[in-house]
């Protein structure tokens, strides 16, 4: 029965590349046209055929970890392309779309991420061994996507200018006052305070990450002007000059993005600025992937822009400037599973093969998705007032050229308030007038 479902599957996916799966009884079959790449799959047992067929991406993510499917021909990494394009382009069975459909239904329940639900989810992940991440992490502990203004950057240049483009975007003025939501290990926190003069407060789930960047802290001597907490975004008073939140967003799950919107236009000043970097799909909303889901990042999901759309509508903030990077996300995977690798004895030693493999096929996986399918990283800069930035993006490559000089910001001060002065950006030419 398992044989012959996948059998339909595999006929009705496989219409660009050719694939040929050898079975444990040592037979094979070959799918596909002769055109296009190969890749060859070897099963080890026939109970794997089961585990494939009920669930197509956890069936062979932990056929993988468990070394029970091998691509013994092109390899993980060129396997799994092969397979994404394929599945995008090819028919696939009733059964298969019904149960993906599904999927994406209840997801208002599978991500629902309630405060407790959250803190478990993170602490899932996150608080594994801070020694884990810095293996393959760059030293600043930058747990998301670097932007590489040069192909040629090292990790850590990527993941500094990173810090720059969005310090640049926030406009941080001495003195103001930050809310970093999902602060990680306190890197952006404290390129803030160091670097731009700002006052921060980080928040996180991670018990990990709290003592973590509190230690950093402290070292940096930067006490007096950065405090992190453990505290979800929910819970959160106060109001702010400026709310950064990077690679937070995927972890909100759908039922929440109304709350964390209308949370930051709450805790946002009248004249701030908020920077949301996340991941993002430039295509229609999608399930989430179960394989994921189990082993990384339970209650995770990759959002559409058109899922975020209507909460930021509704939340009355003006989306001063949305940017896309692509391929940034895909260069820093690669970045992180070459560290990872370096240190394979090391890590596997702490661990145990399974969990090598798991990191292996995440790290792949991911790479996949970002250089075969429709995901990016989106910039979200949003303000309450359309004045609050520049009109045009010059002020963040100051020295791109003259023509732009005219249409960079002038100053108008809006009164003072602790912690700083603010301002909002005109025109210059309706300035003079």
């Amino acid at each position: 029965m398992w044989r012959k479902l996948l059998d339909q599957f595999l006929t009705g996916m496989m219409v660009r590349d050719r694939l040929t799966v050898h079975f444990a009884d040592g037979s094979r079959h070959s799918y596909g046209p002769d055109t296009g790449e190969e890749a060859t799959v070897r099963l080890h047992d026939d109970a794997i055929l089961r585990a494939i067929c009920l669930n197509p991406s956890l069936g062979t993510g932990e056929g993988y970890m468990d070394a029970r499917i091998t691509f013994p021909d092109a390899g993980l990494e060129r396997t799994l392309k092969i397979l994404a394009r394929n599945r995008d382009a090819g028919r696939l069975p009733a059964w298969y779309e019904a149960t993906n459909k599904a999927r994406f239904h209840i997801r208002q329940f599978v991500q629902k991420n309630t405060p407790n639900r959250a803190r478990a989810n993170v602490a899932h992940h996150y608080d594994i061994s801070d020694d884990l991440y810095a293996r393959f992490l760059d030293t600043d502990m930058q747990y998301s996507c670097g932007y590489f203004s040069d192909p040629d950057m090292t990790l850590e240049e990527a993941q500094a200018a990173k810090k720059a483009h969005i310090g640049a975007k926030l406009l941080i003025e001495p003195g103001i006052h930050v809310l970093d939501i999902g602060c990680g290990w306190g890197g952006m926190a404290l390129t803030l305070a160091r670097d731009f003069g700002a006052r921060v407060t980080g928040i996180t789930l991670s018990q990990n990450q709290l003592a973590t960047a509190q230690r950093r802290a402290r070292e940096a001597g930067l006490e007096d002007r950065v405090h992190f907490r453990l505290e979800d975004y929910r819970h959160t008073r106060g109001k702010f000059d400026r709310i950064v939140s990077v690679g937070m967003l995927e972890h909100v799950g759908v039922p929440n993005y109304g709350t964390y919107f209308d949370r930051l236009s709450e805790l946002l000043h009248e004249d701030g600025i908020a920077l949301i970097h996340t991941i993002g799909r430039s295509a229609p909303p999608m399930s989430h992937d179960p394989w994921i889901h189990k082993y990384i990042f339970p209650g995770g999901y990759v959002p559409s822009l058109s899922e975020l759309a209507t909460p930021m509508e509704r939340a009355n903030l003006w989306q001063s400037d949305i940017e896309i990077w692509r391929l940034h996300y895909a260069r820093t995977l690669r970045h992180w599973r070459s560290r990872f690798n370096v240190q394979r004895t090391e890590i596997e030693a702490q661990y145990d093969a399974r969990f090598i493999r798991m990191f292996e096929y995440y790290f792949t996986a991911c790479i996949v998705a970002f250089e075969e399918q429709m995901q990016a990283v989106y910039h979200f800069q949003l303000a309450h007032k359309r004045d609050a930035v520049p009109l045009t993006r010059g002020y963040l490559y100051p020295d791109a050229g003259k023509p732009i000089e005219r249409l960079r910001p002038v100053a108008a001060a809006r009164g003072k308030r602790a912690g700083g002065k603010k301002h909002a950006f005109t025109d210059p030419v309706e300035a003079a007038e």
